[in-house]
């Protein structure tokens, strides 16, 4: 189990690293805009799977959810009713609702479940028992 949650929290910060350079260096309206969201919901499902035995359908659904309710959140102002200054804090919690990041949040919780069913199931079993 710890060498599942290791790999776990290695993808984690990988691919944090990656939303990060995305964020502070890439300007063009489709990778920052699309794929970014699409990462950041994997970025959320690594992390959880770093720490939490959840079966792989169950939190990505989870996941899923949250980050629904944060794009929700973004139809209404509220990081503006919060008077949140902190440019950090604004992009994590968005400021404008689109339908096109839920399509994006869906597709990275589809990845999610590919990638742990297929691709992880494979590196973390020995001798065919998952660990």
């Amino acid at each position: 189990m710890k060498k599942k949650k290791c790999i776990y929290f290695i993808a984690f910060l990988i691919l944090l690293a990656v939303e990060f350079f995305i964020g502070l260096f890439v300007h063009d309206r489709f990778i920052r805009t699309y794929v970014g969201d699409v990462i950041v919901v994997i970025v959320l499902y690594f992390l959880v799977r770093s720490i939490s035995p959840e079966k792989p359908a169950f939190l990505c659904l989870w996941i899923l959810l949250f980050a629904a309710c944060v794009e929700v959140t973004q139809v209404f102002p509220l990081v503006d009713l919060l008077v949140i200054k902190n440019r950090f804090i604004r992009v994590v919690m968005g400021t404008s609702f689109s339908w096109k990041d839920m399509i994006a949040y869906i597709a990275g919780s589809v990845v999610n479940l590919i990638m742990d069913l297929k691709i992880f199931k494979d590196v973390t079993t020995r001798g065919g028992r998952r660990e």
